[in-house]
């Protein structure tokens, strides 16, 4: 579990107010074809997105200054470093799909595998957040969780006990395994179920930031505090067709 430092906030608060936020130019890449086993069944590009709602708008679970913060410094920084990291080794991004190099990251410098990780789990932790969340899944998605869990509380459960337990810094996954059950686990730091040098492996549904980044400001160290409010934001029209297209792959 992670400590209480003060100086965190006051760091992060005044980064804030010394810099502007970052001017950001999202570029849409082409959806990759033939997405794999080792692939995301939605296809994250190497780009910064614009995010689907304003920083204000989660409030309910996440404030303002957190998401602009979160966003605008933390993985802006790690889709920087992701684009300068793969022109110094010579990895065509046209050619690679995101998913596919981090199939394979175990052949990269460690600065390809942190910004690598980092922008492909902040892509798709902003799309998995929304301020209509519905609380909960239905259809094939929630019977799949009944059926591998026991009943949705009790995959609520076991998800939130995943990211409370997270030593340091990392992420909690729901992902879709090589036999097409459900799995929860987590990863350390930036690493994520894709890449070829971690434990968990599979396909990523559901990803939640553990980071004190993503939480700090309002919660400080009360970690389980920030999961509890995030599962008001989930977003299961993303997360169903996720789990949607990997079975049809």
């Amino acid at each position: 579990m992670t400590t209480h430092d003060p100086s965190r906030r006051t760091f992060i608060t005044d980064a804030v107010k010394s810099t502007a936020a970052l001017a950001l130019t999202a570029t849409l890449l082409p959806s990759f074809a033939g997405i794999n086993q080792h692939e995301s069944p939605l296809a994250v590009p190497y780009q910064q997105q614009p995010l689907p709602y304003g920083y204000k708008d989660l409030e309910v679970a996440i404030d303002a200054l957190t998401m602009e913060i979160h966003y605008t410094k933390h993985a802006a920084a790690y889709a920087k470093n992701l684009a300068e990291a793969c022109v110094a080794e010579h990895i065509d991004t046209k050619k690679m799909s995101l998913e596919n190099l981090m199939s394979k990251v175990s052949k990269y410098s460690p600065k390809v595998r942190n910004n690598g990780g980092g922008h492909y789990n902040h892509e798709l932790f902003w799309q998995s957040l929304t301020p209509n969340s519905s609380k909960q899944p239905s259809g094939t998605l929630l019977k799949q969780i009944e059926q591998d869990f026991g009943s949705f509380e009790a995959f609520k459960t076991k998800f939130t006990d995943a990211g409370k337990t997270r030593f340091g810094s990392g992420w909690a996954w729901l992902i879709i395994n090589k036999d097409r059950h459900l799995t929860i686990g987590t990863t350390p730091n930036q690493d994520n179920p894709l890449m070829d040098v971690s434990e968990l492996k599979g396909v990523p549904l559901l990803g939640l930031d553990v980071w004190e980044h993503a939480y700090y400001l309002r919660y400080q160290n009360k970690r389980p505090d920030y999961i509890n409010a995030w599962w008001n934001i989930a977003n299961w029209e993303v997360v169903t067709q996720r789990y949607q297209t990997a079975l049809a792959k």
